[in-house]
């Protein structure tokens, strides 16, 4: 949830759209429904700076592979073993909150905007396509990037979530990018140790693996999510968080460890709008919801195949 400082947010656009029907899921049955929370509240601001923060770049590079296993649940710990290449594990009951291209969260925080992900140092422009001609102010973690998209209402200055209707939960116009997009606390690109270690914890690395260079191992990986109803949606990692990026026992171990991370509700995902419609959450903006997710190699025909993110290094 790479989010910067001092921001307002971006356009909003207005576009038509085609009406995409969502297909059934075609892979294995996925664990039973993950339940929402009772007691939910929205994201609290807060000025305090997650330890080892990622440093937002331009990057990315995706890969490939799958299968299923269910684990049982354990604490997260700093010692990973890399699950076998093709085997991607569940993880269960995992609070998600939401985020989204635009979003001013915390004008005090070193990550407090996402008009850059740490894989994509113009990320609000690459997704929506949209240039308000303004940039972010030096001296914040996005200084540079182009002001514009707005994945949600109120325009780049006043930048909101909206609930995301069927059939394809997209915004009011069509962006460049896929709108069913997450992050999850591994960021293989920016935060040093995490990048140092990948080759040995992200199952799908590539033979020969680089520590070093600009690509990203994790960018555009498609990810399973079961949400509170039981609803099944796929997206694409393009961003790292929330509140941690090195978490590699809780995103690839086979334990079902929980996240390191206790902000946000001891949230260990965020999700887009557009997942946050269609996994059926209760809150638009919240910390109560709970989800199932793992890795996929390529997700069934539905929305989120409408518009596929497939971009390098900005």
């Amino acid at each position: 949830m790479i989010k910067s400082a001092i921001f307002a947010a971006f356009i909003l656009l207005v576009g038509c759209k085609p009406v995409v029907t969502v297909a059934p899921a075609t892979t294995a049955a996925p664990p039973p429904k993950a339940a929402a929370v009772t007691t939910t509240a929205p994201r609290a601001a807060t000025t305090t700076t997650p330890t080892a923060t990622s440093t937002k770049a331009t990057t990315s590079l995706a890969a490939t592979t799958t299968s299923t296993v269910q684990a049982t649940t354990t604490t997260s710990t700093s010692t990973t073993v890399k699950p076998t290449p093709g085997t991607y594990p569940w993880h269960t009951k995992i609070v998600s909150t939401t985020f989204w291209v635009g979003e001013l969260f915390n004008a005090n925080a070193a990550d407090g905007s996402q008009v850059c992900s740490t894989y994509d140092s113009q990320w609000a422009l690459h997704w929506s396509g949209i240039d308000s001609g303004q940039k972010a102010k030096a001296g914040t973690d996005c200084a540079g990037a182009t002001l514009g998209g707005c994945d949600g209402v109120g325009g780049w200055q006043n930048c909101q979530t909206e609930s995301r209707m069927p059939p394809d939960f997209f915004p009011s116009f069509t962006p460049l990018q896929n709108p069913f997009y997450l992050d999850l606390p591994f960021d293989d690109l920016n935060n040093s140790a995490a990048k140092a270690r990948r080759c040995t914890v992200i199952p799908w690395a590539p033979t020969p693996c680089s520590a070093t260079g600009n690509a990203s191992y994790m960018k555009n990986r498609w990810v399973q999510i079961v949400g509170p109803n039981g609803a099944t949606c796929y997206g694409q990692v393009e961003d790292a968080g929330p509140g941690k990026y090195n978490d590699a026992t809780y995103v690839f171990g086979a334990t079902d460890a929980r996240p390191q991370s206790t902000a946000f509700n001891n949230a260990g995902m965020d999700v887009s709008p557009a997942l946050n419609g269609c996994l059926g959450f209760a809150e638009l903006d919240g910390q109560g919801d709970l989800v199932n997710w793992k890795f996929v190699d390529v997700p069934p025909a539905g929305p989120w195949t409408k518009v596929i993110t497939t971009s390098a290094a900005s």
